[in-house]
């Protein structure tokens, strides 16, 4: 109640149709929901497989070395301002570098954005991409948190599938289908998550000829970058930078068991050929 008046007509607080389709959308919201239905007296252990998170289990550590580091780097006082909105130039210099070890051209920092999670930089190319009509194709089984981002930013899904019987390969087929004149981008997660595969060059090779044809930009997540166990090593997608436009998702998280640290990049790799 107003003082001295009647309850005036707030104006905030309706529903918002974006935000709960995003919502809808989340892995932890199905993770907690998981959780909380456990029966705390079950004395068994629970092995969570919800999050890729290697520093839950006592098996993994972070390395010491980069335990030190940070540390060091906290109480130098020397990083307590604000950097640049790309990130610390050192650190987008290093990203480069490390990159520019498997490519065949080099990434420079000017190339490289540095986020606050994978997660973060999956926001910020879902935002970047949502132009009026446009729409982008997500691989079905995936990481929730495309379809997530790109509901929040009113930018249209279409989802394209992964062949179990050839060991979750992306049906080109299935994407040539799916696009038309409004569609900007595909998405790829390699090492694949949730499937576990690791794609091949040949395979790598295939998707960046389709998104030729297509006209489209190539978005490769690869958080779980070298963390791949089978027959095919990793590959990154920015080998085939010269054939399309490919933006890189990766991050110190998973390989280096530094979760909580939530430091990741984005880098966009487009010495492609025109035409």
């Amino acid at each position: 109640m107003e003082k001295g008046g009647e309850a005036s007509k707030w104006r905030f607080g309706a529903a918002n149709p974006a935000l709960e389709a995003a919502g809808r959308q989340s892995i932890r919201s199905i993770v907690s929901g998981l959780f909380d239905s456990l029966d705390k007296s079950d004395p068994r252990p629970v092995a969570p497989l919800g999050h890729g998170d290697p520093s839950a289990f006592a098996c993994f550590r972070t390395a010491p070395a980069a335990e030190d580091a940070i540390a060091a780097a906290a109480l130098s006082g020397k990083h307590n301002c604000y950097s640049r909105a790309a990130g610390v130039e050192e650190a987008r210099s290093a990203v480069a570098a490390h990159l520019s070890r498997e490519l065949p051209y080099e990434v420079t920092a000017g190339d490289v954005v540095i986020t606050a999670g994978c997660n973060h930089a999956i926001e910020i190319m879902m935002a970047v991409l949502a132009a009026p009509g446009a729409n982008v194709l997500l691989p079905r089984p995936g990481y929730p948190m495309y379809e997530s981002r790109a509901a929040l930013c009113g930018l249209e899904f279409r989802h394209f599938d992964l062949l179990p019987d050839k060991g979750w390969e992306v049906d080109l087929d299935g994407v040539e289908a799916l696009a038309d004149e409004n569609t900007v981008a595909m998405v790829i997660v390699n090492p694949n998550n949730p499937c576990g595969c690791v794609y091949s060059y040949h395979h790598l090779a295939k998707i960046a000829e389709t998104a030729r044809k297509l006209g489209i930009l190539v978005i490769s997540d690869e958080v779980y970058d070298h963390c791949a166990f089978g027959s095919n090593p990793f590959v990154p997608m920015g080998v085939f930078g010269e054939i399309a436009p490919v933006v890189t998702m990766g991050g110190i998280s998973k390989r280096w068991m530094v979760i909580q640290s939530v430091i990741d990049y984005t880098t966009g790799e487009l010495p492609y050929a025109d035409g």
